[in-house]
Formats: C-alpha cells, sequence, structure tokens
C-alpha cells in the first residue's frame, strides 16, 4: 500500500499546475533552439541549462525534461520541413539521403 501512495504522492507533484506550466515552457523553449539544424538535445539543453539556476530542484528536472523532448521534435521538424539532416541519427537509416532527396 505504500507504493501506491507514493506513485500518487509522485503524480500529484508532476501534474500541479506549477510544474506543468514549467514543462510547457521547456517543451516550448526546447521546440524553438532544436528547430536549427545540427542542434541536439543535449545541446539544447546545455544552452538553456542557465534557465534552471534559480528553479527549485523538481520544477528544474520537469522542465530540462520538456527542453529535451521539445528539442528532439524540433529536430524532426527540420528534417521533415527542409529536407535537411538535423540530427547525426538518421545517417545509419537512410545512407543515400542526398541521392533521395526530391529537393536539390
Amino acid at each position: 500500500m505504500d507504493v501506491l501512495s507514493n506513485l500518487a504522492l509522485g503524480f500529484g507533484v508532476a501534474f500541479s499546475l506549477q510544474n506543468l506550466g514549467y514543462c510547457l515552457a521547456g517543451v516550448a523553449l526546447g521546440t524553438l533552439i532544436g528547430v536549427l539544424p545540427g542542434i541536439s538535445p543535449l545541446v539544447a539543453i546545455g544552452m538553456l541549462f542557465p534557465l534552471t539556476f534559480t528553479l527549485p530542484p523538481i520544477p528544474s528536472l520537469i522542465m530540462l525534461a520538456g527542453i529535451y523532448y521539445g528539442a528532439q521534435y524540433g529536430g524532426s521538424t527540420t528534417s521533415i520541413l527542409v529536407f535537411v539532416k538535423g540530427l547525426t541519427l538518421p545517417f545509419p537509416i537512410c545512407p543515400n539521403f542526398m541521392e533521395t532527396c526530391p529537393i536539390r
């Protein structure tokens, strides 16, 4: 029974309005930075890490997670819309990208 009460406490903290706002801000900032070609999610976290210095520990970790997932989404947006490899991860998946690219 102790496990369920701890799980409920964790969900209560994570889904508070303040922490959801920090997550939304992190996703928005991460998407804005992740759209830039060549910027990986880890680089986006490194660039936006100083924004979390003044926050308490739990909201800062939630914001960093939002930055990470937002930057991943932003990198895929760049790859799809501009036909530019946003990250190095698609290299093994599509090694002949420039040969099959419809825009040259």
